[in-house]
C-alpha cells in the first residue's frame, strides 16, 4: 500500500478549510438569491456567489474523497460526508462531528482512530 499523497494533518486542515468555505459560499448564494428573487430583483449576488459556490462544492467533494482515503473512513461516513454538501451549512456540522468523533485523527499504525 502506498503512502498518502497528503500528510494526515494537512489533509485534516484542508478538509476543515474547504468545509467552512463551502458553507460560507452557501450563505453568500442564499443572500444573493434573496436579493434577486425577494428584495430587489438584482441578480448580482447570484452572479458572484453562484460560480464561487459551484467551485467550492466541487472542491469539497474532491477533498472529502481524499480525506476519506487518508483517514480510511467507512462507506457510511463517506456517504454522509458527500450528502451534507447539499443542504446549506451542513458541512459545518459534519466537520465538527468528524473532529469530535476522532475521524480526523491519524494513527501511524495505518488506520484512523474512531
Amino acid at each position: 500500500m502506498s503512502a498518502p499523497v497528503l500528510s494526515p494533518p494537512l489533509t485534516a486542515r484542508l478538509f476543515r478549510a474547504v468545509s467552512i468555505a463551502e458553507a460560507c459560499s452557501w450563505v453568500g448564494l442564499l443572500v444573493g438569491m434573496f436579493f434577486k428573487y425577494v428584495a430587489v430583483g438584482n441578480p448580482i449576488g447570484v452572479t458572484v456567489f453562484g460560480p464561487i459556490h459551484g467551485a467550492l462544492f466541487v472542491a469539497y467533494v474532491v477533498v472529502t474523497l481524499v480525506t476519506a482515503r487518508v483517514f480510511r473512513w467507512d462507506l457510511r461516513t463517506l456517504v454522509v460526508a458527500l450528502a451534507v454538501s447539499i443542504p446549506p451549512l451542513a458541512t459545518l456540522w459534519f466537520e465538527r462531528w468528524v473532529r469530535r468523533t476522532g475521524r480526523l485523527d491519524y494513527s501511524p499504525s495505518g488506520s484512523a482512530s474512531a
